[in-house]
C-alpha cells in the first residue's frame, strides 16, 4: 500500500492546477458574506499560498507547506474563527464550485470533494444557536460559547 493512496491527486494536477483551485476558490472568498470577515485585510493572497502549499503537500507533492509551517495542525490554526455548520457549508459549497471552474479532472475532483467535505466538518468548532449539550456538527470538539 502506497504511504499515500491520495499522491495520484499531485500526480494530476500539479502545482499549476493547485494553483487554478485555490485561485478559484479565493475569488469566491473576496466577495462572501460568510468566509470573507475570517481574513484580515491583505490576508486573501498569502491564504491562497498557504492553502495551495498545504494541499500540494498533503496530496503528494512537494513538502513546501511543512518547511515553511511545520505541522498542520488544522484545528488548532482554525480555533480562532467561528467555523459552524453554516461557515462550513458555505466552504464546501465554494470550492465545489471552484474544482468545476479549474476544471479539476474527475478523479482528482471526487478525492478532493471527499476530502474537502471530511475536513470541514472536523473544522467545525461553534454549535448551532439552537444546541444543547454536544451537537452533531463535531462531537470531538468542545463546544465554545
Amino acid at each position: 500500500m502506497p504511504e499515500n493512496p491520495d499522491a495520484i491527486v499531485y500526480q494530476l494536477l500539479g502545482q499549476e492546477g493547485f494553483d487554478r483551485l485555490t485561485a478559484a476558490f479565493y475569488r469566491r472568498v473576496a466577495t462572501d458574506d460568510i468566509l470573507r470577515p475570517m481574513y484580515p485585510a491583505g490576508d486573501l493572497e498569502p491564504a491562497r499560498l498557504r492553502l495551495r502549499d498545504f494541499l500540494i503537500f498533503r496530496f503528494g507533492g512537494p513538502p513546501v507547506y511543512i518547511a515553511k509551517r511545520g505541522h498542520p495542525r488544522l484545528r488548532a490554526r482554525h480555533v480562532p474563527f467561528t467555523i459552524d455548520e453554516r461557515a462550513r457549508d458555505r466552504w464546501v459549497e465554494l470550492m465545489t464550485t471552484s474544482l468545476k471552474e479549474a476544471c479539476i479532472p474527475a478523479e482528482a475532483a471526487a478525492i478532493l470533494t471527499q476530502f474537502f467535505a471530511n475536513t470541514a466538518t472536523f473544522l467545525i468548532n461553534r454549535a448551532p444557536p439552537d444546541a444543547g449539550a454536544g451537537f452533531a456538527g463535531n462531537p470531538l470538539f468542545p463546544v465554545v460559547e
